[in-house]
């Protein structure tokens, strides 16, 4: 499904995978965040076989009566506190979708699906 938005001038449709794209660029960011976890692996596996960077990867995008639901699957960095990582990434998020887009955000849902540990071991 895509976002439609009316201007005086016409229509703008905005592709999910677009707005999904921005939102991962967005979240990968934030600090405490060591990545994103793939939320069709599937598509993600065969992107990772071919090389392709997926910046959208887990992110899904869905248009809701008040604006649009984002689910997001991340990785964090062991050691941070993760519900100051998830509430950094609510705000990022919801201000890069309304200020590239102007898109209001309804809810930014977050799934924490790992933890990896960053450094030397």
């Amino acid at each position: 499904m895509a976002t439609t938005m009316t201007t005086e001038l016409g229509k703008i449709t905005i592709a999910d995978d677009v707005i999904a794209t921005a939102a991962g660029m967005a979240a990968l960011d934030c600090y405490g965040l060591a990545g994103m976890a793939p939320r069709r692996a599937m598509r993600d596996g065969i992107s990772t076989l071919l090389n392709r960077e997926n910046p959208g990867r887990g992110v899904d995008v869905r248009s809701t009566g008040e604006g649009l639901a984002v689910d997001l699957s991340i990785v964090v960095s062991y050691g941070t506190r993760i519900p100051e990582v998830a509430a950094n990434l609510r705000e990022k998020v919801s201000y890069t979708l309304r200020e590239i887009f102007g898109i209001e955000t309804e809810r930014i849902n977050i799934s924490v699906q790992g933890v990896k540990v960053l450094g030397d071991r």
